[in-house]
C-alpha cells in the first residue's frame, strides 16, 4: 500500500486511521509509509523495526526533530473513520483521529511537499508508544541511532488542541501492599482481613490534594490516583493480601527521585514498591529557537500534564513541544474526533515556520 501524499492532510489522517495498528500490530501503515516516502528524493529514508525516518540534509545551519506515533489503543467499534458534524463543525470520527494520527498526516504531508525548507528536518514515525517503554520505537532508536535524534528543537505531534504545549509532567507507578492472615469468612474474626487493611491507603490518596506546581511560566497540575486494586482468593475466605496500584503525575520541575520520595511519605507505614518512573520535560520555551516558533505559529503555550516522548528529547538536552490536533480529553475515548479545521490550522502553522525562518 502506498499513501497518497499529495492528498489533503485531513484525507492523509483517514486513511491511515483506517490502516488498524493498535500497538503491537504496526507493520502494516510502517510498511505504507516507508513505501509512500522512499521515492522522494530530498529525503534520506532508514527504518529501524517499525519505525520510519526521514531526513532532509541541505547543509542548513539548525535541525529540528518532527515526530509522531503510529500505533494506538484498541480500536472499540470506532474504525472505520467517517465524518460528522459537531455544533456544525465538521470532525472526522475515529480511532487515532486524535491520538496522534491527525498530527501524522500533517507531518508526512509537509514531508513530501517541503523540498527545501529553512532548516533541516528529521522526521520520525515510530511504533509502541502507547505501551510500555521498554517496546517504544522512538528508545529503541535512540539505544540504536542515537545520532538520529540530535536536533536543536523537536516537535512531537501529539493532540494539543492546535496550541503548543510545553515539556510534560513525568510519571511514576507504585505498588502498595497489605497483608493478612486467611480464614473462613464464616468466622471472620479468626483471620485479618489485608484489603480491610487497605482502607487506610485509599482513604489518604481520596483525601489527597493535586498540587499546582508553576515551571518557567507554566503552571502545571499534579495528580496521585489509584488505579487499580486487587487482592481476594474466594468467596468465602478472609484475603490475605491486597495490592493497590498507584499513578503519581508529577511536575516536571521534580526528579524521579523526588517522586519517589513524595509518595513514600504520602503512604508512609505501607509496603510500597516503585514499579515504573519516568521524568518528565521541562517546557524548554526560553531557547530562541522554541520562542520563534511559538511566536510563528500563534500559539499560546500551555502545560502539558500527560507524559509524552518529549521527554526523550528533553533528557538529551534538547528543547521540545507537543503541537497538533485533536483534543487531548477525547484521547483513547471511543467518541475520538478531530475537527477539520484544526488539522489544516496545524498544517498551516508548521508549514509557514519550517519555511520561514
Amino acid at each position: 500500500m502506498v499513501l497518497d501524499l499529495t492528498a489533503s492532510s485531513a484525507a492523509l489522517t483517514r486513511a491511515i486511521c483506517d490502516i488498524p495498528s493498535v500497538s503491537g500490530d504496526e507493520k502494516t501503515l510502517a510498511d505504507a509509509i516507508e513505501q509512500s516516502v522512499a521515492p522522494l528524493a530530498h529525503l534520506e529514508v532508514i527504518r529501524h523495526g517499525n519505525t520510519i525516518v526521514a531526513r532532509t540534509d541541505r547543509g542548513r545551519d539548525r535541525r529540528v526533530a518532527i515526530a509522531g506515533h503510529i500505533d494506538t489503543v484498541p480500536v472499540n467499534g470506532n474504525l472505520p473513520t467517517r465524518d460528522i458534524e459537531v455544533d456544525g463543525e465538521p470532525y472526522l470520527w475515529g480511532r487515532g483521529t486524535v491520538d496522534m494520527k491527525a498530527g501524522t498526516a500533517v507531518q508526512l504531508k509537509l514531508a513530501a511537499e517541503l523540498t527545501d525548507p529553512a532548516v533541516d528536518i528529521t522526521w520520525m514515525w515510530y511504533d509502541n508508544e502507547e505501551v510500555e517503554a521498554t517496546k517504544n520505537g522512538l528508545a529503541l532508536l535512540a539505544a540504536a541511532r542515537p545520532d538520529l535524534l540530535q536536533a536543536d528543537f523537536a516537535i512531537l505531534g501529539e493532540p494539543s488542541n492546535g496550541e503548543v504545549e510545553g515539556g510534560c509532567n513525568g510519571t511514576l507507578r507504585a505498588i502498595v501492599r497489605t497483608s493478612g492472615v486467611r480464614a473462613h469468612s464464616a468466622r471472620a474474626w479468626i483471620g485479618e482481613n489485608a484489603i480491610h487493611r487497605a482502607a487506610p491507603i485509599l482513604t489518604r490518596l481520596a483525601e489527597y490534594r493535586a498540587r499546582e506546581v508553576p515551571v518557567e511560566g507554566l503552571l502545571y497540575r499534579e495528580s496521585l490516583s489509584a488505579v487499580r486494586i486487587a487482592g481476594g482468593v474466594a468467596g468465602n475466605v478472609i484475603p490475605d493480601a491486597c495490592e493497590v496500584e498507584v499513578n503519581y503525575r508529577f511536575a516536571p520541575s521534580k526528579s524521579a527521585a523526588d517522586a519517589e520520595a513524595h509518595v513514600r511519605a504520602v503512604l508512609a507505614g505501607f509496603d510500597v514498591e516503585i514499579t515504573d518512573a519516568a521524568e518528565g520535560a521541562r517546557p524548554g520555551l526560553d531557547a530562541d529557537i522554541a520562542r520563534d516558533f511559538v511566536t510563528a505559529v500563534g500559539a499560546e503555550p500551555r502545560p502539558k500534564y500527560g507524559w509524552t516522548d518529549v521527554a526523550r528529547f528533553s533528557a538529551l538536552g534538547i528543547p521540545a513541544v507537543n503541537y497538533g490536533p485533536g483534543d487531548p480529553h477525547l484521547a483513547h475515548h471511543d467518541e475520538e474526533r478531530v475537527p477539520l479545521a484544526q488539522i489544516a490550522a496545524v498544517e498551516q502553522g508548521l508549514r509557514a515556520w519550517l519555511t520561514s525562518h
